[in-house]
């Protein structure tokens, strides 16, 4: 049986960045994955750019039962720690928006980061490497994999939660947490686009790649980002924001014109040019597709002159507060992360071990603390695995 100090299993962002740390530790370091690739999910990220990380990192930017759990990991290593690395590796990056830090290149140049990294600390890096059995014994851990057992003291799980089980997706962390006695929260598809009832989708469909700035609002929290029509709903990064909030049953609100008075514009509108179709008003607001169907739906057919100040504002109140009721989401399938996870009152926050389990320890994903879309849950990865690694 060989023997390790740290087993890590997962060789995604979490799994690679605490096996970094303890390995730069003088840890003889193991990191175990199914996968024939390390960073699967890293390299598909941003539109293969890799958003890895946000200026911004705020708790109030996290989901989970517990959000503050995650301060203490990322206070300890933060977005400019980071972006020291990348910048230390000579990876050019830009700010596209909101904080969000890409890659002006390829999302492989992060990927090459951690490999070399993890090569430097002297980390073995074991893929298409199935995983068994894992007990816990006298002397440690022993994992059993398809190159025969492995034992250590230590026992990082960084195997991510179930989104996009193409790439190789189990949710095998929950299980060995259930596993060692820890409890898991309700996990759930997050950051995924909404899908809609045959009715709705009558008019959605023939918008299909019609996308613009726009509103999703669900209670108190809203998202200021762009919306797209697609086949089977909406997508776009304000529809996946709202997508971890929303439930089964409850209804979203858009506005197609946050930045605009709506009604102040029709008025000015009918005043300048009243001969003109509300869909020709409303072109200069949207795209005409859009204005074609808002026009088709308020059964309007009359030029802007003999339109009244109250059909009007039913039109403005149209477009500024459209609630809609989704039937779902695209599910795990297109999901960019898992909802829930290893709760986190289980957990020590200053070092992700598992309170009764010595030697066990949750990082990344799979644990139940989830981001906004934005490189938010690439610092919950790169933070939490930092944890980890020091002290593993």
């Amino acid at each position: 049986m060989q023997q390790r100090d740290v087993i890590v299993l997962g060789a995604g962002a979490a799994g690679m960045f605490a096996a970094i740390e303890a390995g730069r530790r003088g840890r003889r370091v193991l990191v175990i994955d199914h996968a024939k690739a390390a960073g699967e999910k890293i390299r598909i990220s941003g539109g293969g750019r890799c958003n890895f990380t946000n200026t911004g990192v705020a708790v109030d930017r996290f989901l989970g039962r517990n959000p503050r759990f995650a301060l203490s990991a990322l206070r300890r290593f933060t977005p400019q720690d980071f972006i020291a690395r990348v910048d230390a590796a000579g990876i050019a990056w830009h700010e596209k928006t909101l904080g969000q830090l890409f890659c002006d290149g390829s999302a492989t140049e992060i990927i090459a980061l951690l490999l070399r990294d993890m090569a430097k600390a002297g980390v073995d890096l074991w893929l298409s490497c199935a995983l068994g059995e894992v007990r816990r014994e006298a002397a440690g851990f022993v994992v059993e994999t398809g190159r025969g057992p492995v034992t250590a003291p230590s026992l990082i799980v960084a195997t991510g939660g179930k989104s996009i089980p193409k790439m190789g997706a189990t949710g095998i962390g929950y299980r060995l947490a259930e596993q060692f006695g820890l409890p898991v929260t309700e996990t759930r598809p997050a950051l995924v686009p909404l899908t809609f009832a045959e009715q709705e989708l009558a008019w959605m469909q023939p918008l299909a790649g019609v996308a613009l700035p726009g509103r999703v609002s669900h209670g108190r929290t809203r998202f200021d980002e762009a919306v797209l029509f697609t086949h089977r709903g909406l997508s776009g990064p304000a529809i996946l924001q709202i997508s971890s909030y929303w439930r089964e049953g409850e209804a979203i609100s858009l506005n197609l014109a946050p930045d605009r008075d709506v009604m102040a514009f029709l008025a000015a509108e009918k005043q300048a040019n009243g001969r003109a179709a509300l869909r020709s008003a409303l072109s200069r607001l949207m795209p005409e597709k859009l204005a074609r169907l808002v026009e088709a739906r308020s059964g309007i057919s009359s030029p802007l002159a003999e339109l009244g100040r109250a059909r009007l504002e039913e039109v403005a109140r149209g477009i500024t507060d459209w609630s809609l009721r989704p039937v779902g989401s695209e599910g795990y399938r297109t999901a960019e992360v898992t909802l829930g996870g290893v709760a986190t009152d289980a957990l020590d926050s200053r070092t992700m071990e598992a309170k009764g389990v010595p030697g066990l320890f949750f990082v990344g994903e799979v644990v139940d603390i989830t981001g906004w879309l934005g490189g938010y849950n690439f610092q919950w990865a790169w933070s939490s695995g930092w944890v980890a690694g020091q002290a593993a």
